[in-house]
């Protein structure tokens, strides 16, 4: 593979140091790097001006104007810039406004060579996943119209995206598979916008939401007399999708009486409407969708398996939420805007403690789950952001059982211990937090005596005072629940 190039610029005064940096740059070998240098900060702003810059590492002391000045102009023409100040003094307010004003970093003089080394390749590797999403996102706007029906950040869903277009057109059979609420129709939507019969009909049907008996003729159709009420003869789903794409939502409850019709409909392009003896060759593209285990239905022979493989040639997995949180942030930005809109609000984000609260929910209902939060947090809103307190009216809140879910997959350890007491750490820390701070309480919510769970407290080192008591916290300062990127649009100290 060919070394991708990495372009770094060094702003310092210090000759030597600027020596030193372009010897580290010449001697890593991935990413290949252009090394530019420049002695002020004036010739620094305008060599991102003129060049295009990955990375600009710049010394806080400059002679005209100094580090945060030079990471400020930067940010405000082009903040996909990463920049880096680098500061001979370590100084806790200097590092608190370089992060405000939108530093990916800070390091302190003297630098060391692997400190350099781990700044590079990390910035490298976040760009490379901004650039690739970058180009999803934009196969999905052109295909689209400049319409983005999608939203995301995670590279689950980019992979997921990746696969989408490189088979949407192509006329192959697409089978959507993922938990309710994760977006399998807007999917199906977009595999037929990005397809060459954009321009033919996109038509849906429900199989859940039929009865058996009309089933076949919402399908196939019927002729007039066929059964009673039948006083006209009508077109079915897959007529009326002739030409372009037919979306059978949940597949997997389609009745076996069903799904030998269906097979010959995909397998010879022909269906035949209920009361008629002749066959109508259509040109049909199929995408289907369903939240159950086909592959399970098949092997307990409720559903044929010879439909299966004809529906399964190109498999689509949407991941849960819960599996791509990344998501969450510009997804609660999204439906921000949209709700705005839908109920003349104005508000402009969400604060730090509410989206916190988001990160921690499981999302049993998926994207569905969280749009219908928003929308009630944008009812209920109080201020300009958002609130925990506007959630909480809204309705939503952790319980412990879903808490305990959470802590599984935050387990933390080389060996098995070590993840157990991991485990255990986040497990009382989260039942004393949930009884706030009283131990009686948090024992019977653990099922355990409350002998145990002080013996536990004290073993794993977990401090619950009296005044951690009285003040509602049962929280030790040193257990830390993992912590998520907070620096999104519209999300407030």
């Amino acid at each position: 593979m060919e070394n991708p190039q990495f372009t770094l610029l060094a702003v310092d005064d210090d000759a030597t140091q600027l020596e030193l940096l372009r010897v580290i740059c010449e001697k890593i070998e991935f990413p290949s790097i252009e090394y530019l240098s420049a002695e002020t900060g004036t010739q620094g702003l305008e060599t991102v001006k003129s060049r295009s810059v990955d990375l600009v590492l710049t010394d806080y002391r400059l002679p005209d104007i100094n580090g945060l000045e030079v990471l400020k102009r930067i940010k405000a023409d082009n903040p996909l810039v990463s920049v880096v100040v680098m500061t001979a003094f370590e100084d806790a307010r200097d590092a608190v406004h370089i992060l405000q004003n939108g530093g990916d970093d800070y390091l302190v003089k003297p630098t060391r060579k692997d400190e350099i080394e781990h700044l590079i390749v990390r910035i490298f590797e976040k760009s490379c996943v901004v650039r690739e999403n970058q180009i999803v996102q934009r196969e999905i706007e052109e295909s689209f119209d400049g319409l983005s029906m999608v939203v995301f950040q995670s590279r689950a869903m980019q992979q997921v995206l990746n696969l989408v277009s490189r088979s949407a057109r192509s006329d192959a059979i697409i089978l959507i598979t993922g938990e309710s609420g994760t977006g399998k129709e807007l999917m199906a939507r977009l595999i037929h916008k990005s397809s060459l019969r954009k321009e033919q009909p996109f038509v849906t049907v429900n199989i859940a939401a039929l009865p058996e008996s009309l089933m076949e003729s919402e399908l196939f159709g019927h002729a007039k007399g066929s059964f009673t009420g039948a006083d006209q003869d009508r077109a079915g789903r897959f007529e009326e999708a002739d030409g372009g794409s037919l979306f059978i939502d949940e597949v997997g409850d389609i009745p076996p009486s069903i799904q030998v019709k269906l097979l010959r409909a995909i397998q010879f392009g022909q269906i035949q409407r209920l009361g008629e003896n002749h066959t109508r060759q259509l040109n049909v593209r199929i995408i289907a969708a369903t939240n159950r285990d086909l592959e399970g239905l098949v092997a307990e022979g409720s559903f044929r398996t010879d439909l299966y493989w004809r529906l399964n040639v190109v498999n689509v997995t949407i991941p849960p939420l819960r599996a791509r949180k990344e998501d969450i942030p510009p997804l609660v930005e999204h439906f921000i805007r949209i709700f705005n809109l839908k109920n003349n609000r104005s508000i402009q984000g969400i604060t730090r403690e509410a989206l916190d609260l988001l990160m921690r929910l499981p999302f049993h209902g998926n994207v569905r789950e969280l749009e219908n939060m928003i929308e009630r947090g944008i009812i209920m809103a109080r201020g300009t952001h958002i609130s925990l307190r506007d959630l909480e009216s809204a309705g939503v809140k952790t319980s412990f059982e879903d808490e305990i879910h959470q802590l599984c997959d935050s387990a933390t350890g080389t060996d098995y211990q070590e993840k157990m007491n991991s485990f255990e750490k986040q497990l009382i820390s989260c039942a004393l937090k949930e009884a706030k701070g009283n131990q009686s309480e948090a024992a019977r919510r653990l099922k355990i005596s409350e002998r145990r769970l002080r013996s536990r407290l004290e073993i794993l080192g977990i401090h619950n005072s009296p005044d951690q008591e009285a003040s509602g916290s049962g929280l030790d300062a040193n257990v830390e629940l993992p912590r998520h990127d907070r620096r999104d649009r519209g999300i407030q100290d």
